[in-house]
This record gives structure tokens, sequence and C-alpha cells, in this order.
């Protein structure tokens, strides 16, 4: 038998190489817009350099944890890029969480460096840093910004060095942790590669028809999955970023317009927020919008597409890099009436392209049948899965019980193969024997003219263990009783289904505009057991 041959060279894949090739290729175009701040590619890959040297200077030794707790600001992008090409593993700290948990996540990743953003600096005041090399971002990108100071005092890298990231000799070392958002008890450190976050930055491009025109407008936390892994994704094309400190949908019309805005992503909330603020109206040109973090009513896919917004709906989780699966237009939806578009573009689809094909498997990890109506569990595994939960290995095993990675989601394989979510374990409502899906009540609810948004879980009952209850925010300026909202469901659904109650109040979100309905929940069972006999 003949010896195989082997390849005399092979690239490792990492993300960093999309900013080498776009600097060389396109070194005077921009990089990154924010406020009156531009950085072409040249700047941004010479900035990320001075990141990689300071990092060297300050002891940073491979596989050390880089934590920053920043906004969408240019050195949150830039830490993408000098933190791995350093050698490190970056820790992007969730900005909306408290004290505790940032303490939590700093300890437990293992943290040596912290970057911190002025503004979030009181978060951290509490906690015992002494351990830590702690640099203050002051976002004012001259100097006397620590930041920029240290940039400065690191130099730029001399012409012939070699490229920081030449360690790597592994597509499969860590190249980020990223906690999830820990509801349910202590948030759990999902760790990428640098090779699932290249190949997912690719498939990212190829599903939102990306080109090295784009625009990409940051309404979506960078902390939140490396930004659905769209902080390479936009520099493999050489688009340009335009960052953004909090989402605002007055300042969002105003940079669609004034910096010709192609991409942006967000949960349905943020979506929901631009649609209806007073300055919306009709685009010349086509935007294209990602919409994931919770399934999206097609009441609000429709005025998205009124609005020249071309959605592209996916679903994915924390543990799949983000994004996952996408709901691909299909051949013949354009001559469909606009709610049936919108219907069939509110389900999941099927795996995107650098995934494998997702399941909806049963307990015994059977596959469901093709019907739409057979429930059970949403399970992925391939390039764009978590290596792991970080120095949690019973956790990962558990995740990935079966070989496949177990995401908690309850859906339905419709016959063309797409599916479609309809809970999650713990929020599908059991009435009386009878499976009620929250996300059916919720779209529902959401297609009544004065209703903003929406969540339904369930609450006690005497009769049935537990009913749906709806809370409804209004639109500015609109009105309507519960009684009203009801009457309108059961134009819609079974009665079993309709909401039993209907409280009008804001909802509790977390930083990335899902709705934590298990606020809602523990309220309506504070001191009662979760199932009424």
């Amino acid at each position: 038998m003949s010896e195989q041959p082997t390849r005399p060279y092979r690239t490792e894949l990492s993300p960093i190489s999309f900013l080498r090739r776009s600097a060389s290729v396109f070194p005077d175009r921009t990089a990154v817009v924010h406020g009156e701040r531009r950085y072409t590619y040249r700047q941004l890959e010479d900035r990320v350099d001075r990141l990689v040297r300071a990092l060297h200077a300050a002891g940073l030794e491979p596989g050390d944890r880089v934590a920053f707790l920043s906004p969408n600001t240019p050195p949150m992008l830039e830490a993408h890029y000098g933190v791995p090409a350093a050698g490190g593993v970056l820790v992007a700290v969730n900005t909306r969480l408290n004290s505790e948990e940032v303490g939590y996540i700093l300890g437990h990743s293992g943290a040596r460096f912290l970057f911190v953003d002025a503004e979030l600096e009181p978060v951290t005041e509490p906690l015992d840093l002494s351990g830590l090399t702690v640099v203050r971002i002051d976002d004012a990108g001259a100097a006397g910004d620590p930041y920029e100071d240290l940039l400065e005092a690191a130099g730029a890298r001399p012409p012939g060095e070699p490229l920081p990231e030449a360690w790597l000799d592994d597509e499969e070392a860590t190249i980020s942790i990223n906690y999830t958002s820990g509801t349910t008890g202590r948030p759990k450190g999902v760790m990428y590669t640098h090779r699932g976050c290249y190949l997912n930055a690719l498939g990212e491009v190829i599903t939102t028809s990306m080109t090295n025109d784009c625009v990409y407008l940051w309404t979506l936390p960078m902390f939140h999955c490396n930004g659905w892994c769209f902080t390479w994704a936009v520099t493999a094309v050489a688009g340009r970023h335009v960052c953004l400190r909090k989402v605002d949908p007055a300042r969002i019309w105003e940079l669609l317009e004034g910096e010709g805005v192609t991409h942006f992503n967000g949960a349905p909330t943020v979506h929901i927020g631009v649609v209806n603020d007073p300055a919306a109206h009709r685009l010349d040109q086509a935007v294209t919008v990602t919409v994931a973090g919770a399934p999206p009513s097609p009441t609000l896919l429709g005025q998205l597409g009124e609005l020249n917004f071309k959605a592209v709906h996916v679903y994915g989780l924390t543990e799949t890099y983000g994004p996952y699966t996408v709901c691909d237009w299909h051949d013949g939806w354009d001559s469909l009436p606009a709610d049936e578009r919108a219907r069939l573009l509110s389900r999941q689809g099927q795996a995107n392209v650098i995934a494998d094909p997702v399941r909806v498997v049963t307990e015994d990890m059977a596959d469901v049948p093709r019907d739409g109506a057979t429930l059970g569990e949403v399970a992925m595994r391939g390039n764009d899965v978590m290596k792991g939960y970080y120095d949690q290995p019973d956790a990962t095993d558990e995740a990935f019980r079966g070989g496949w990675f177990h995401s908690g989601d309850i859906g339905v394989m419709h016959p063309d193969g797409a599916i479609e979510l309809r809970d999650r374990k713990k929020d599908i409502i059991i009435s009386g024997g009878e499976n009620i899906s929250t996300i059916e009540v919720e779209q529902a609810v959401a297609r009544h003219p004065a209703v903003l948004e929406c969540a339904v879980v369930a609450v006690p009952d005497e009769k049935w263990g537990e009913r749906p209850k709806a809370f409804v925010s209004l639109k500015p300026g609109a009105s309507a009783t519960a009684e009203e909202i009801v009457a309108f469901c059961r134009e819609h659904l079974a009665g079993f289904k309709c909401p039993a109650a209907v409280e009008f109040t804001e909802l509790p979100k977390t930083s990335t505009g899902k709705v934590q309905k298990f606020v809602l929940r523990d309220k309506e069972w504070s001191g009662r057991d979760r199932r009424i006999n």
C-alpha cells in the first residue's frame, strides 16, 4: 500500500486573517466609523498590532483570558483581533450585568486583564481587581484616553516583523469565552474556536449577502456571541463598521441614510422599536436586517417589508456561535399574499451553509415526523457548535448527550424540512393536559393593531393547573382593554389557548432584547408550586 501524500503546508483557519487581507487589499477604505472618528483598514490593522504589542509588554501569555467590558466602540472591535492575535482568549462581558455577575465571570474565566469603558467603571468599583491588569477606556480616541495612550506607547509593528498570530498551530484553539445569560443559575462559559468563528463569519456573509460595499450598523452588542461573528464577517468583505454605543431608534434612522447603512441585526424588540419610531418611513434602497434572539411575529416581519427592510430570519444560541439556522427565501414565495409570506418567513428554517442539518428529536433521539405538529427538541452539531463549557465538564457532557447539542428549544419539523420553534421546554404551558405554545399565543396578540409587543407565560389556575397570561406593551398613543385583546385572540385561536388575563406593562428584557419571561413567571408563581393538582 502506497503511503498517502501529505500536504506540505496548511493554514490554520482564524478570523484574524480577514483583517490582514482587507488591510492589504483595501488599505485606504474606511473600516470603522464612530461619531466623528473614521479609521481606514490600514489604521485598524495598526491599532490592532499596537494592542498586541501592549498585551505582550504587559505580560500576556498564550491562553490568558482578556476581559472587555465595553459598548460597541472601536476598542471593543479591535479586541476581537488584538486579543487572539496576541495569543489570548477574549472574554467579552455583558454590559448590562451587575457587579456580582461581572465579578463571577472575571473569577470563573480566570481573566488576567480587564479593559473597561469609563461609563461602566461603577460596575467594577465594588470588585477586588488587585489580581488583574486594568485599563480604562474613555472612548475619546485621543491622547489622555488611557486606552489610546496604551496603544501609542506600544508603538507600531516594525516593517518585516512577523505577524504576531504566527503562534497559532491549532485552529481548534479557544478564541473566546462567551457567557450565557444565566437565567436559571450561574452563567456558563461557552468556548469558541478560531476555526468555528472563521467558518461562521463566512456563513453570515453568505446568509446576509454582504459584499465589499457593505455598511454594517452595530445595533447588536459585540459582547453577544461576539456580535454573532459579524465582528469578523464585516471585515471579511472589507465592509464598514458603524459603531453605536446604545440602541436608539431615532439615531438608527439618522445613520441609515447618513452613512448609507446596508445591514444591521437585532432581536425582534430592536426591530419593533425601529419600525414604530416617529422617523420611520419606507426606504428608497432595501436594507438587510437579520432577526433573531426570539421568534419574530409575522406581524413584525410584514411591517419590516413595508418599510423596505429585507428581513433575514435566523435562529441559534450562544452555544452555536449565534445564528445556526436560516429561513431561506424560496421560489414561489414572491407570488404569495403578504401575510402568507410573513408566516412562512417566521419559521426558523434549516441549517445555514456551513452547519450540519438541524434535527427535531424525541427523548430517545429519534427524529419526529415531518408533519408540522409533533413536538421534539431541537438538536445540532457541526462546525458552528461550541467546543464546550469552560471548566464545566459535567454540563458539557449533559449538553452533548447522544453526540448532539441539545438546545432546550421545542419545535416541529415541517414537510419541507423547515423547523419551527414552539417554545422553550420551560415555557410550554400545560393546561388541562393540553400543550399550549406561548409563541403561538404571542403571535396572535401581536396582530392586534394597538399592541407594540407582548410576552405570554403560564399562570396558576385551580381548575386547569395553568393558563396563559399575556403581558402587553401598547404602541404610543394607542389604547385597548384586556377584554378587547382577549376577544381579538378568540378570532384567531382555539378558546383554551386564549389568554386568561392580560396585564399592560413594560416588559423586562436582557441587554440583547430578549424578554425575561422568568421575571414575569416568578412573580405569578411566587409562593405556589409550579403545578396545581
